[in-house]
């Protein structure tokens, strides 16, 4: 039960991490900083690049969310087991954007005109896309058991 309502928290999660703010951003500090989450990204890339919004959507948004609502089927019996490793690797999938972030970061924060600062939502959505992949794997390893006593 514990693992089902771990796998079911993070339909709540991932929107607040989805709204959180990743990081601050601005030019110079005495100019201020901008927060900004997955979804403040998300509308600018939209505005500026339609196809790599559409990517980051799919990795940010949709993947990890379709991969918990699966794991959270096949936990509750209502999924087949044999999607479980079709929803691990969307978990992976879902790591990519994280990388992302991180890669964005450290190029920031390589020009000097330019101040990042990490923010609390950056590690509440890491912790989000890792914990969906430990729950995925602790699934998928208790379904084995399960098989195997069958």
């Amino acid at each position: 039960m514990t693992l089902r309502l771990a796998t079911l928290s993070l339909l709540i999660l991932y929107p607040i991490a989805w709204f959180a703010p990743l990081m601050r951003a601005g030019l110079l500090p005495i100019f201020g900083l901008s927060e900004i989450s997955v979804i403040t990204g998300l509308q600018s890339l939209w505005k500026s690049d339609i196809f790599l919004a559409l990517v980051v959507t799919v990795f940010a948004l949709f993947a990890p969310y379709i991969k918990t609502i699966g794991t959270a089927l096949v936990q509750w019996d209502l999924l087949d087991p044999r999607v479980q490793p079709a929803l691990n690797i969307m978990g992976k999938l879902a790591m990519a954007d994280i990388f992302l972030i991180a890669l964005y970061i450290t190029l920031a924060k390589g020009i000097s005109y330019a101040t990042i600062e990490t923010a609390w939502g950056l590690y509440l959505f890491t912790g989000c896309i890792l914990a969906s992949i430990a729950l995925g794997y602790v699934t998928e390893v208790k379904l084995g058991s399960r098989n195997r006593r069958t």
